[in-house]
């Protein structure tokens, strides 16, 4: 019997959850539910000098959004725990030791000032940042060149050490990735990277090793930035005895920017964003737009990024969380980088504001609409006007500037826009005031049929009239058909908007 599916997203708390993650998490995701198995959230907190505070929240808060809920993470719970790395110190050390005892990782003294100097001392135009490797290690003061009774001296003493693997000079290490196939790697390439560091925190490569063989990951899926580090891992794991318990990897291509990896820096310059959510440094005060409070719903956030790398092998584009846990499959996600068009993730989003039911919109399109200052919209209200300008909307944003005019009359009017006003069409409005205030049952066809009436009576044509109607009822020459805005707006707005604008506009 094959082992239960359990894989992880393992992001460290130090800022704001960049897309490339939740396109890491709705993968993994998408995995876990085809398979009936188990999605676990684990905090990668060992750097303490990169933790900042709310940046955990930020994180669940940003899963929750999406709606990639974990179902093992320090917050949900669950029997491999703790998930939070900073919790498991104890558990490394020992692992750590191990290394050390089978001859697979050494101790090493050197201060930061020795490694700057080494490094000063062999640097060269051919090789510009020397690494601690094994071309390197014999010189250096490490357990591999000290007497055993002096390094026991030091470390009893309380002399600050790290721990690095012992990489071999010559060996060929591979590994079968679900998406590339088989990959190598050549060890007298890579140094020897620290495991464990001086303040007794592990470093990634010991603690992901350590933490996905006893939390039983069975499939690990990375952005393709740590297949450099294969190598190291797939030998901890055989140095650990656990390598038939290695998950299968697969590393995934990256997202590219209009200048390579898409990143914070795009963002800025280019005006789009690139975070799950708002992001204010604690540190500095930046904050950093997201895809909630630029106007971009879940389902369209999530529909673009699936397709950011993978395809099911048709022309189908808009695909629900449902659709893309039954289509997706990792044979289909390729290995090339998949560029970032903003302009298509807006294009998704627009289908999915025509798409979903106005019941669901209403909680979306609210809090954009209170923040300009309509705090209590009807729902009966709310959901007649979204049905009447979703069309016209790309982001959730443009609701307000779409809309604004079924909450409040307009304070100032289009006027240049006015062709050939005159004292004939203003006795028309007027007119027509009085007879939309005796219509006796108020929808848009009554009210168009009474405008057309009238219009025949004043002997001008209906066209010459609908875009003055407009500019009294909303401002500008814009909106949806104006039949519709009065119907929405009821007939005592309608009639006071139409008084309201008539000597306006014989003074423009």
């Amino acid at each position: 019997m094959s082992k239960p599916v359990r894989v992880r997203f393992a992001p460290s708390p130090t800022g704001g959850l960049h897309l490339g993650g939740v396109r890491t998490v709705l993968y993994n995701y998408l995995f876990a539910r085809q398979n009936n198995g188990r999605f676990i959230l684990r905090i990668e907190d060992t750097d303490q000098q990169r933790f900042v505070p709310g940046a955990e929240e930020y994180i669940y808060e940003s899963l929750a959004w999406c709606g990639l809920e974990p179902d093992e993470s320090p917050k949900h719970g669950g029997e491999y725990g703790p998930y939070r790395q900073s919790e498991r110190k104890q558990i490394y050390f020992e692992y750590a030791q191990q290394l050390v005892r089978s001859g697979h990782a050494y101790y090493a003294f050197d201060t930061p000032e020795e490694l700057e100097a080494m490094r000063d001392r062999l640097r060269t135009d051919e090789n510009p940042s020397p690494q601690y490797d094994h071309r390197v290690r014999t010189n250096m003061k490490n357990s591999l060149t000290l007497p055993a009774d002096e390094v026991q001296a030091r470390i009893d003493s309380g002399e600050k050490f790290v721990v690095r693997i012992c990489m071999p000079e010559n060996e060929t290490v591979r590994l079968m990735d679900m998406i590339r196939g088989e990959v190598e790697f050549h060890t007298g390439l890579v140094d020897d990277k620290v495991l464990l560091k001086a303040d007794g925190m592990p470093t990634y490569h010991l603690a992901v090793v350590v933490d996905d063989y006893l939390m039983k990951i069975t499939h690990a899926f990375r952005g393709e930035e740590w297949l450099p580090s294969a190598p190291v891992h797939v030998l901890l794991w055989r140095y650990l005895s656990w390598e038939k318990d290695m998950p299968a990897f697969a590393h995934l291509p990256l997202i590219l920017g209009p200048h390579g990896k898409l990143s914070k820096r795009d963002a800025a310059r280019y005006g789009f964003p690139v975070f799950v959510k708002n992001w204010s440094d604690p540190a500095s005060g930046e904050l950093t737009e997201g895809f909630l409070e630029r106007g971009f719903l879940p389902e369209a956030f999530l529909n673009f990024l699936a397709l950011l790398g993978w395809n099911d092998g048709t022309d189908q584009e808009i695909f629900s969380l449902e659709q893309l846990v039954d289509r997706f499959s990792l044979e289909r996600v390729h290995s090339g980088g998949a560029r970032f068009d903003f302009e298509k993730a807006k294009w998704f989003n627009h289908e999915w504001i025509r798409r979903l039911p106005v019941e669901r919109l209403q909680s979306d399109v609210r809090p954009f609409l209170n923040q300009k200052g309509i705090s209590d919209p009807h729902p009966s209200l709310l959901a007649r006007v979204i049905a009447l300008v979703r069309d016209r909307c790309t982001l959730l944003s443009d609701f307000y500037e779409q809309s604004w005019f079924f909450f409040a009359a307009p304070k100032q009017y289009d006027t240049p826009s006015l062709p050939n006003w005159s004292e004939k069409k203003a006795q028309f409005f007027l007119g027509l005031a009085d007879e939309l205030n005796a219509v006796p049952t108020w929808n848009s066809a009554f009210i168009e049929d009474a405008f057309k009436k009238l219009a025949a009576v004043h002997a001008i044509r209906p066209g010459e009239l609908q875009l003055p109607l407009r500019i009294m009822l909303v401002g500008k020459k814009f909106g949806p058909p104006v039949f519709d805005i009065a119907d929405l707006i009821g007939q005592e707005e309608t009639c006071r908007r139409i008084r309201a604008a008539v000597p306006v506009f014989g003074n423009a």
